[in-house]
């Protein structure tokens, strides 16, 4: 299992954080996505490395903006 970690900005409520959620969790190999709207970051368990871009469309489709990666201990 692989965790990475992203910075969202734009998210402010838990229908963000669902609709980023959902999102993400259908890219391939994805297993749990972990939201924290206050600090805009996101939480990605996965089974393979993702692809930044793959990660960038996923929060656009959502619509919010994707920051880049980020730690993943806050």
């Amino acid at each position: 299992m692989i965790e990475h970690g992203y910075t969202v900005s734009g998210m402010n409520c838990g229908h963000c954080a669902q609709s980023v959620t959902e999102e993400i969790t259908a890219l391939p190999g994805v297993t749990a996505v972990d939201v924290d709207v206050a600090a805009g970051r996101v939480l990605v368990r996965a089974e393979t490395a993702l692809m930044d871009d793959d990660v960038r469309a996923a929060v656009a489709e959502a619509g919010f903006t994707y920051e880049g990666v980020a730690d993943l201990v806050p």
